[in-house]
């Protein structure tokens, strides 16, 4: 047993201590003004039912339905002998008491359902009180005020860690939810982009082999950097998850585009792209997570280049700055086709669009008017450089 599970188990029975308390106080107190004011022995029976309720609460946490259900039935009991035996009106208050634990404790820890159930019934004895009241004619007796006092107190006390327990797994899962889309978008961009380098280069090796094989050499070569940089990707995705101090960062700086789209260029597929930045290019000042999105918006659009746009002859990538809106195009001329349709529609436009709409961007994909296919997406920058 650790010292959280020695001090929680310290304090429940400190607090089952004092309630216990309260309840032999509640009873006395209320067995004194029965015999008061009806004299004899009539505080025999309310001192016993509210006893056994009182015991029923004490041990509530080893059961609490069955203690739920076992002290409404006492109370329901106690309403109808009250009301058909001519006794003092039920329950008194150390019941009342006792009943509020019992449905605080069921609405807090028990499924829903059953909750609801509990707190129907612990509603049903407020009612039940009214048949045992003997003055109508005044108002609301006491004995109903008081069960329905107790009856909302243990629904709100019962409520309220409820909701918040909820609401704390619903952001759990929201910061689950919202980790592993950032993983999958993360490892679709490392994974896809490097593999299809790997895959085009392998294309070019079986065409090179078959038609000048004295330069298979270098196509192994360009295959082998290929894995090499994969490789290296996929360290740096792992050492993030594994939350390293040393690790190096996942998407590369500024600098890391221009190293990019030279390394698309060097493919080998005939095409050539070309890249276009402001004049006064000064993103090193951008925010992390606007120069990391401007990357992989690039990278992924190079890659679906590679993969279902073998026919485009040239690339432009352009990156532009108004203001306080970046704007990133990638635009290739390659002929439309139905395979080229179908496969634009993957993971990689979608963990696109999540990664601009999270920083209140925008993303626009699809044919040009004649041939090709732009990609088109904008993001503010102004904002967060103040922030």
């Amino acid at each position: 047993m650790n010292v959280r599970e020695w001090a929680t188990g310290r304090a429940g029975i400190a607090a089952d201590i004092g309630l216990g308390a309260l309840f032999a106080a509640l009873l006395a107190f209320w067995a004194s003004r029965i015999a008061e004011s009806w004299g004899g022995g009539y505080w025999l029976f309310d001192c016993a039912a509210g006893a056994v309720v009182c015991v029923i609460a004490m041990a509530r946490r080893r059961h609490r339905a069955w203690a739920a259900v076992a002290g409404l039935a006492v109370a329901a009991a106690a309403i109808l002998t009250a009301r058909f035996a001519a006794l003092p009106a039920e329950p008194g208050p150390a019941m009342a008491v006792a009943l509020s634990v019992l449905v605080g404790s069921a609405v807090r820890a028990l499924p829903a359902l059953t909750a609801c159930a509990v707190a129907a019934g612990g509603f049903a004895v407020v009612l039940g009180s009214l048949f045992t009241a003997h003055a109508l004619s005044s108002g609301v007796p006491t004995v109903t005020v008081l069960n329905g006092a107790g009856w909302l107190c243990a629904l709100m006390i019962g409520a309220a860690p409820r909701l918040f327990d909820a609401r704390r797994r619903a952001i759990a899962e929201k910061v689950r939810r919202d980790e592993r889309l950032a993983l999958a978008r993360e490892l679709h961009d490392v994974v896809a982009h490097h593999i299809t380098g790997i895959v085009v280069q392998a294309q070019a090796a079986q065409l090179v082999a078959r038609k000048h094989p004295e330069k298979v050499d270098g196509s192994f070569a360009g295959i082998e950097a290929a894995g090499s940089d994969a490789l290296a990707a996929m360290r740096r995705v792992v050492g993030l998850l594994r939350d390293a101090d040393d690790a190096a960062p996942a998407t590369p700086g500024p600098e890391g585009l221009s190293e990019l789209v030279e390394r698309f260029d060097g493919y080998g597929q005939g095409r050539a792209v070309h890249l276009r930045l402001p004049d006064d290019d000064d993103r090193s000042g951008w925010p992390p997570e606007v120069t990391s999105t401007v990357y992989r918006v690039v990278q992924e659009s190079l890659t679906n280049v590679s993969r279902h746009a073998p026919q485009a002859r040239s690339v432009m990538v352009s990156v532009d700055r108004d203001r306080d809106v970046v704007t990133v195009e990638v635009v290739d001329d390659a002929p439309p086709g139905p395979a080229r349709y179908h496969h634009r529609g993957g993971y990689g436009l979608v963990g696109m669009r999540e990664r601009l709409e999270a920083l209140g961007g925008t993303l626009v994909a699809g044919p040009r008017s004649g041939a090709g296919w732009s990609v088109r997406a904008t993001l503010p920058v102004a904002a967060r450089e103040r922030g």
